[in-house]
């Protein structure tokens, strides 16, 4: 057993490849766990297994006025009993450099990732979906890994299904679709093959999701084109004959591509913390009159000099949101062969192409229910600055200052280890 003198910190390891932070400030411990953070106690009343391993079940009953400690952390409503969220995979981001050929590709699904847990579904925060017992009376007993999908281009829809409390009867336009076993101990082809045996053919609200092997570059690019021209967002890929982890594993990939569009510039909103003086995003319009904020992708020059208001530039995005605006739109060039904005549906795949994006930054997000979060960091010597807030907003901005670039370096990647493991995904 140990304790924090006022102002310590310490890190303990967690689950599969996690490691959390436990600190005192003035007799107030907490912890980076989602255990502890997503309590609805106040932040003197709450603990959980982390804090309790290291102080003791003695030690935090007398910090909580003797409070019986049940050996699991308080839950919020709605939280599974291991509020750290189920034992699951989640993927990287596929770079070039690894040739996918041999994996098994499958179509990335817009729906909400869902563990079965042999009785109920839990999302990748440990929350329960209420799912009617019609729904799952069919499910096996053991765990299977997949997602809740309603269809694509509606995951809006899908969340707001899954989210109710009522075991809706609109659960019927979704079905669990499952691409893994985590329970069996064998390879991937094994588990997807366990996978079919159990479920069967006669499932009604379940279904074995589709793979098949990548053949090499060119019948990727056909994959991944086919799937977005159908409204899908794109491809997962598994290496053959893995096993199934826990956490982030280079084992699954995600294969996505941007598009790309054109936008007449209407203003420039000023920057803060290291941009101050100079470019914050430019506002730009579509041809149909959408308008909306491009805040990254900028180089230090174009921030001192960036398009005139007028001038017609080039952008990349994801897809557009439900109101018809790009969703994480980044600055591309200045165009100077074009000579009105055009509608955003030309469509480029930016991971056979450079990309754009200013030296030392790093843009991610968190998404997940109702929570919808991004977080970039850009490093400049000594310094750095953060910028957060919610998707679609400019956010706030901070930057702090060290005393050597390798001190900066150093907190600039603790920093985003520490996004990384709350779920943070890089884009």
């Amino acid at each position: 057993m140990g304790d924090l003198a006022d102002g310590e910190t310490t890190q303990v390891k967690g689950s599969g490849s996690s490691t959390y932070t436990l600190k005192n400030n003035g007799g107030v411990y907490s912890c980076t766990c989602p255990a502890w953070m997503h309590q609805g106690a106040a932040i003197e009343r709450r603990t959980c297994k982390h804090l309790r391993a290291f102080r003791g079940d003695d030690a935090e009953k007398e910090r909580l006025g003797g409070a019986e400690l049940t050996g699991k952390p308080p839950r919020a409503a709605g939280a599974a009993d291991d509020a750290e969220g189920p034992p699951i995979l989640l993927a990287h981001k596929w770079e070039v450099d690894v040739d996918l050929t041999g994996w098994w590709l499958s179509e990335k699904l817009d729906g909400v990732r869902a563990y079965w847990d042999g009785t109920q579904f839990l999302s990748r925060l440990g929350n329960k979906f209420h799912a009617p017992p019609w729904f799952t009376e069919q499910l096996p007993k053991t765990p299977l890994d997949g997602e809740l999908w309603g269809g694509r281009k509606l995951f809006q829809r899908t969340v707001g299904i899954v989210k109710r409390q009522d075991q809706s009867p609109l659960w019927k336009d979704l079905l669990y679709v499952v691409f893994d076993a985590p329970a069996h101990d064998g390879a991937f082809e094994e588990r997807i093959a366990h996978c079919e045996a159990i479920l069967g053919a006669a499932s009604t609200y379940a279904r074995v999701h589709a793979h098949e092997p990548c053949r090499g570059l060119d019948h990727l690019r056909e994959e991944l084109a086919r799937v977005e021209g159908l409204g899908g967002e794109g491809l997962m890929a598994r290496r053959p004959k893995s096993r199934y982890e826990v956490g982030r594993s280079s084992s699954l990939l995600k294969v996505k591509s941007f598009k790309d569009a054109e936008a007449r510039v209407v203003g420039h909103e000023p920057g803060a913390g290291r941009h101050k003086g100079r470019l914050g995003a430019l506002v730009v319009e579509l041809a149909d009159g959408t308008r909306f904020n491009v805040g990254t992708g900028f180089s230090d020059r174009e921030r001192e000099s960036p398009p005139a208001i007028g001038a017609l530039v080039t952008f990349r995005y994801q897809e557009l949101s439900d109101g018809g605006v790009p969703r994480f739109p980044t600055f591309v060039a200045e165009r100077i062969d074009a000579r009105a904005p055009v509608a955003p549906t030309k469509k480029k795949s930016a991971i056979f192409d450079d990309e754009g994006g200013g030296a030392g930054a790093r843009y991610f997000e968190f998404v997940d229910g109702s929570s919808s979060k991004f977080w970039e960091i850009r490093l400049d010597g000594a310094s750095f600055t953060t910028r957060y807030g919610k998707i679609g907003t400019d956010g706030q901005s901070t930057t702090k200052t060290f005393d050597s670039p390798a001190k900066a370096q150093k907190e600039y990647d603790k920093l985003v280890t520490e996004k990384t493991k709350k779920g943070y995904e890089e884009t």
